[in-house]
């Protein structure tokens, strides 16, 4: 197989061990935010209210729960008649308010 020469220079370079330097020791540091199984009814019915339509992303990081959470309450809540379907496909679902 033909491996190519490579110069003395290159060689010593692909050998020599990387320093690292200050500045990218800590990449990303950041705060994660803190996201509860539990949803506040109230937070979240206030919410529905206030809104045209709801997405189920949407309202979980509104009241900060995990999606499954926020998934759970839409189902609870379509199926109380609070909200309403009114479009989206294949899980992604975009709900509405009952007017009162």
């Amino acid at each position: 197989m033909g491996n190519k020469n490579k110069s003395v220079s290159s060689n010593e370079k692909s050998q020599k061990p990387k320093e690292s330097k200050g500045k990218k020791d800590k990449k990303g540091e950041f705060d994660k935010k803190e996201i509860a199984v539990f949803i506040n009814e109230d937070n979240a019915n206030k919410f529905i209210q206030s809104a045209k339509v709801i997405t189920v992303q949407e309202l979980a990081r509104q009241t900060n729960v995990k999606i499954s959470t926020a998934n759970a309450f839409l189902k609870k809540s379509l199926a109380d008649g609070a909200v309403r379907k009114v479009g989206g496909f294949s899980g992604h679902f975009i709900y509405q308010p009952v007017s009162q």
